[in-house]
């Protein structure tokens, strides 16, 4: 399994990185493997674009259906890559005092952000996208252009998906900090 160092996007720097523990070494996995699976998903959206284009100048026809399909693989990859963004510490940071701070306050800030930012957001839309989620199965809802994609549930599953596995990926996180405060040698 790759460590978060080794990815191209990682901020991370040399004795900057946190202590594993057997749990989030699991999460971590996990969350890294779904996002192998999903980084698939940015050529079918390539495919799909070039096809687009393609049908639109060279034949004059322009399928809907291709139209809402790129929409709907960009927000899949984008949805659950968010959990590797953060296990690979390759997330936006404002981080203009952070790496100033020493490495124990910065895993303070960490615990912090995470505790009273990150997991009460994270949360918040997993409980609010579910009945958004259930109330598109219930009701049939497809797409309202003429010709589009029908089961907009399953797209719409993908927000309390992704969250799910940006919350997993912030557990993992949390375990890491919280090693290195309360459990340092």
């Amino acid at each position: 399994m790759t460590q978060a160092t080794d990815s191209p996007f990682s901020r991370k720097k040399d004795g900057d990185t946190l202590p594993e523990t057997l749990w989030s070494k699991r999460l971590e996995g996990l969350v890294r493997t779904v996002e192998r699976a999903v980084s698939w998903i940015w050529l079918l959206l390539l495919a799909a674009v070039i096809l687009h284009v393609g049908t639109r100048y060279l034949f004059s026809q322009s399928y809907t259906q291709l139209e809402e399909l790129q929409w709907h693989l960009y927000a899949i990859g984008f949805l659950l890559g968010l959990g590797g963004a953060l296990v690979s510490n390759s997330h936006i940071r404002a981080d203009i005092f952070y790496q100033r701070f020493s490495r124990r306050m910065r895993a303070w800030i960490e615990f912090y952000s995470l505790v009273l930012l990150f997991f009460p957001f994270v949360v918040f839309i997993l409980v609010e996208s579910v009945p958004f989620v259930q109330f598109a199965f219930v009701s049939g809802e497809v797409s309202l252009a003429p010709g589009g994609l029908p089961f907009r549930w399953l797209i719409k599953a993908m927000l309390p998906a992704g969250f799910l596995l940006l919350l997993i990926a912030g557990v993992a996180r949390l375990l890491r900090v919280t090693r290195l405060l309360f459990f340092a040698e």
